[in-house]
């Protein structure tokens, strides 16, 4: 799973613009990776890394205790370089893949290269097993060496995981096993989505592309894309629904054998929060489901005059929507007009992934669908994919993944094993961004009717990001707890997934028979379990964090390119700290939420 990512939905696409209402698009250039995926340099990577990786182990299996903190150091930066290489080797087999996942060349290239380099990496499962297996009281004298110190983070990081660990040989063949196992999986479900074609009005479309019509003006535009998407969904819901019992299964036996207590604890851990932050976060945004959503889309419906909304209208635009298309050009000036005048290095920064063809942003059949920021390695720089389609909110999107890339290019300079944030700080400056934009185009905005667009149209977008995120993490849970007495049928699938929507959206929605499908599509369920509550973390944290700039003095900005810069190295908690936030307190979710109430606190004086 490519880092960055948006969770493909009706939320995150836009309407359907011509090519040329937007100008030119830009597309990237992989070269800055390897030159073609036959290349030369891309054999000599492959083979370079084979090699060192194979006497990587010969020098120091069975070593890693007995060395002094100096040596060990010497040994991770060896380690740390043929890593980087595998990295950059699977970016690029990754960012072909999402540009054409139909083409089976590419297919087989993508796979051809997870072999491969699961194959290399075998030769240094034994690395991070035997740091795990240094008791605590040698480790910390041989911390005493700075070279060694410099990756304390990595290895605080790495023995967190100390606690499941199994032994060397299962380990081994977990990571053998992988390729022919869940990445299989995860591959079967993204070749049948890339596939999938959707009949409408005589057109065959792509998921992105029928999705967008989910904001026609069109009422009946709407109801026949949310049908056949679902009809089509259906139609496949047999093998949709054995990847998900299969690797939900898979994923119930590893979390036995590791000793974890629940289906996200494992999730909880890989983003170093614990259990009851994340249920505290949960249990907040669900209490607020009637202040937020369920009010929400009551005053929705009042403003299309119905009682009631079928649910292809969740994403409908207003009646006051004139559907202004945003070209290209626009969109970059707005977002990066927004960063600068909130810190012109963040401007400068972004300023590079449009000068320098680090973006994919028109929409072809066969490509990933949604967007995402993929950070690659430091030695290189981040790709952007978009689908852009000229609404606000893909200028939104175009802020967001911008976000991710600034934040993974300043966090580059801590190194290939510690430029990574986890799940949940990764968000931070994506919905920051965001909300830095949005916050610009408002104050720039006179027109009433339009500034009532874009605050609905704002809400709905943190509703989709907090409300909706959370829905699909109970879906997610719920599904994990049914596994364990057996397979799910796709009706119970289904069953689930109403109930979720239905606690999550109120009471306001009525759900035709193929909207129980929906749940199909989700990627995030299939190659990151328990991803999506990272959205809701994070979009609450960046409302608790844009309050705290709101009544900041003038070193925010710098206090806040800081923790963009700490990359992996800093724990929520210490990178919070400098603002005077503290996820573990309760009342900071509700800080953040308050936000969402207040935006609809405006709306309501529209009436």
């Amino acid at each position: 799973m490519v880092s960055g990512g948006r969770a493909p939905d009706a939320d995150r696409h836009g309407g359907a613009a011509g090519q040329d209402d937007l100008g030119p698009l830009p597309e990237w250039n992989l070269n800055d990776l390897y030159p073609g995926t036959q290349s030369r340099e891309l054999t000599q990577d492959l083979e370079r890394a084979r090699q060192q990786a194979r006497q990587l182990r010969e020098d120091y299996e069975g070593r890693l205790a007995g060395l002094d903190g100096d040596s060990l150091a010497v040994a991770i930066e060896r380690y740390e370089a043929i890593e980087e290489v595998l990295g950059r080797l699977m970016s690029y087999a990754q960012l072909v893949y999402s540009g054409d996942m139909s083409n089976p060349e590419v297919g087989k290239f993508y796979q051809g290269m997870q072999e491969s380099v699961t194959a290399i990496s075998t030769d240094l499962v034994f690395f991070t097993l035997e740091l795990n297996n240094i008791p605590e009281d040698a480790l910390e004298a041989k911390l005493a060496s700075r070279k060694l110190a410099a990756y304390r983070p990595w290895l605080r990081d790495v023995r967190a995981f100390r606690p499941h660990q199994l032994s060397d040989e299962l380990e081994r063949m977990l990571h053998e096993k992988h390729v022919s196992g869940r990445s299989a999986w995860v591959r079967l479900f993204d070749e049948t989505m890339a596939a999938l074609r959707f009949p409408l009005n005589g057109e065959d479309l792509t998921s992105s592309e029928v999705l967008n019509k989910l904001t026609s003006h069109d009422a009946a535009t709407r109801e026949a894309a949310a049908k056949t998407f679902g009809g089509t969904l259906g139609a496949h819901v047999r093998t949709f629904s054995l990847i998900t019992n299969t690797l939900a299964k898979d994923k119930q036996t590893e979390d036995s054998w590791r000793g974890f207590a629940r289906p996200v604890s494992s999730r909880n851990l890989a983003n170093f929060v614990e259990d009851e932050v994340v249920d505290a976060l949960v249990g907040a945004v669900r209490e607020s489901y009637p202040k937020l959503s369920h009010r929400y889309y009551r005053l929705k419906a009042s403003w299309m005059g119905k009682d009631t909304l079928p649910y292809w209208d969740r994403n409908a635009p207003l009646p006051e929507d004139d559907d202004k298309v945003v070209p290209w050009p626009a969109a970059r000036e707005t977002v990066l007009n927004a960063y600068a005048e909130f810190s012109p290095t963040l401007a400068e920064v972004g300023q590079r992934f449009f000068d320098r063809n680090w973006i994919d942003a028109p929409t072809r059949a066969g490509k990933a669908p949604g967007a995402f920021s993929h950070p690659t390695v430091p030695s290189a720089h981040p790709y952007v994919l978009l689908n852009y389609q000229g609404r606000t909110r893909d200028v939104m999107t175009l802020a967001h993944e911008l976000g991710h890339g600034v934040h993974q290019v300043l966090a580059g300079h801590q190194g290939h094993l510690m430029a990574d944030t986890p799940l949940t700080l990764a968000e931070t400056a994506s919905v920051f961004g965001e909300m830095l934009t949005f916050q610009r185009m408002l104050r720039h905005e006179t027109d009433p009717k339009r500034r009532k667009v874009m605050l609905a149209a704002k809400v709905e977008d943190m509703l989709n990001t907090v409300v909706r995120q959370i829905a699909f993490h109970e879906f997610e849970r719920r599904v994990h707890d049914e596994r364990k007495a057996g397979e799910l049928l796709p009706e119970r699938l289904g069953q689930i997934w109403l109930e979720t929507q239905r606690e999550a959206l109120g009471e306001v929605f009525e759900f035709d028979d193929e909207y129980q499908y929906f749940w199909c599509y989700i990627p995030h369920f299939i190659h990151v379990p328990f991803y999506v509550y990272a959205y809701a973390f994070g979009d609450c944290l960046v409302n608790s964090l844009y309050a705290v700039y709101e009544n900041a003095q003038g070193d925010f900005a710098d206090k806040y390119l800081e923790m963009l810069q700490a990359g992996g190295t800093k724990r929520h908690r210490d990178l919070l700290a400098p603002f005077g936030l503290d996820a573990s307190d309760p009342t900071f979710w509700h800080q953040g939420l308050g936000l969402i109430e207040r935006f609809i606190d405006e709306l309501e004086t529209f009436e």
